[in-house]
C-alpha cells in the first residue's frame, strides 16, 4: 500500500502483513522467482532478486523458502509461469489506483480484481487512465534514533546520489531515483543503517484527501481487498490517508 504519508503506512502495512504472514511468504516468493527467472539466479548481477531478497528478508522470510524460491525461478524445481499485470481504476470520490500483480491466471486475477473494485465502490479503468499521476522512486526510510547524526545521514545519503531527504519526527525519508536506487541503499547499508524500508515504489504527485466516513470505509475496504488477493503485490493509490 502506497500512499503519501510514508511513515503512516509502514505503520499501518506491518500490523497488517503480521496477520497475514502466510499470504506475505506466498507474494514474496512469487516476487523472488520472477526475479530469478528474468535476471538470473545471483544476486550480486541482478539487482531486482537482491531487492526481493531484502525485501523477504525484511519480513523474516525464511532461507529455506527464499532458496527455494531462487531454485524455482531459476528452473531447477520445476517453473511456476507468472507475468506481470498492471490494473489501473478509481476508488470512492475518484481516488487513482493502480494494482501490481504477479498471476499464473489472468482470468482468475482480472475478475477478481474488478469485483473489489465494484464492490468498494470504485471502477476498474483502461491501461494508463491513472499511471500518469505517479512518479517511480526508490524510497528509504531510517527510523530515528539517539546513535544516529541527522547531519551526517542527510550529507551520506546526498553524497551517495539521493535526490531528497526529509526529517520527521519518527524517522527520515530519502526520495532516490530508480537508476540510482541500489547504490544509495548499499552505500547507506554498509555504513551500518538500518532501513524501516527500502524498496522501489509509485509516488503520487498530488494527494486526495477524502471526507465522508462512507468513501473513507469504503476506500479502507478496497485496499484490504486488494491486499488479500494472493495476485496481488503492490496496490498504490493517491488517498492522502488519516493518521487514525
Amino acid at each position: 500500500m502506497a500512499g503519501h504519508s510514508k511513515w503512516n503506512n509502514i505503520k499501518n502495512k506491518k500490523g497488517k502483513e503480521d496477520a497475514k504472514r502466510g499470504k506475505i511468504f506466498t507474494k514474496l516468493g512469487r516476487y523472488i522467482m520472477v526475479a530469478a527467472k528474468e535476471g538470473g539466479s545471483d544476486p550480486d548481477y541482478n539487482p531486482a532478486l537482491k531487492a526481493a531478497i531484502d525485501k523477504a528478508k525484511a519480513e523474516n522470510m525464511p532461507n529455506d523458502n527464499i532458496e527455494r524460491a531462487i531454485k524455482k525461478g531459476a528452473g531447477e524445481l520445476g517453473s511456476d509461469s507468472f507475468e506481470e499485470i498492471i490494473y489501473e481504476g478509481y476508488g470512492p470520490s475518484g481516488i487513482a489506483v493502480f494494482v501490481e500483480c504477479l498471476t499464473d491466471n489472468r482470468n482468475r486475477t482480472a475478475p477478481e480484481i474488478r469485483h473489489a473494485f465494484d464492490k468498494c465502490g470504485g471502477n476498474l479503468g483502461t491501461s494508463g487512465s491513472v499511471t500518469f499521476m505517479f512518479d517511480k522512486k526508490g524510497i528509504i526510510a531510517i527510523e530515528r534514533t539517539d546513535s544516529i547524526d541527522e547531519d551526517e545521514l542527510t550529507m551520506l545519503a546526498i553524497e551517495l546520489g539521493a535526490e531528497d531527504f526529509e526529517a520527521e519526527e519518527v524517522g527520515f525519508e530519502i526520495t532516490i531515483a530508480p537508476e540510482d536506487f541500489n547504490t544509495v541503499r548499499n552505500g547507506l547499508a554498509d555504513a551500518g543503517y538500518k532501513f524501516a524500508m527500502a524498496e522501489l515504489s509509485y509516488i503520487p504527485q498530488t494527494t486526495v484527501e477524502l471526507t465522508s466516513p462512507d468513501d473513507i470505509k469504503n476506500m479502507e475496504k478496497l485496499i484490504d481487498m486488494l491486499e488479500d488477493n494472493d495476485d496481488v503485490q503492490e496496490v498504490y493509490h493517491n488517498w492522502e490517508m488519516p493518521e487514525e
